[in-house]
């Protein structure tokens, strides 16, 4: 992979921390490929989602900006599979949880796009 590939990739990942912690749809979906698969992975808590289903939760969403929260992320991984294909685990706490995301990235066109978030979290502690 080009260096050109992991700066869009880094690129990306800004947008879509951007898009999650000011709940906006539009920006996600600049970074989201239009079949993304949307997975919760937390015990008790599993849940599948389109992109369009993910979107309309993300419209109705308070933003973590809004709401005063701190803007806490880490790009823990970025994988290259081959000139198509891309992995990237992040970590992000908002909404009162910290979030560990799985995030496959596929060329698509010129640009790359995330097609599946898997994720897991776990609620913060208090104090």
């Amino acid at each position: 992979m080009t260096p050109n590939d992991h700066k869009q990739i880094l690129s990306l990942i800004g947008l879509y921390c951007d898009g999650l912690y000011h709940a906006d749809s539009t920006v996600l979906r600049k970074v989201f490929h239009p079949e993304l698969a949307y997975i919760c992975a937390t015990e008790g808590d599993e849940l599948y989602l389109d992109l369009e289903t993910y979107m309309a939760r993300i419209d109705t969403r308070t933003p973590p900006s809004e709401r005063g929260e701190p803007r806490e992320e880490a790009l823990l991984d970025v994988a290259f599979g081959s000139d198509r294909i891309a992995r990237v685990t992040a970590r992000m706490s908002m909404m009162g949880r910290d979030y560990l995301d799985f995030l496959t990235l596929i060329r698509d066109g010129d640009e790359w796009r995330i097609v599946t978030k898997v994720f897991t979290y776990i609620p913060r502690k208090a104090g």
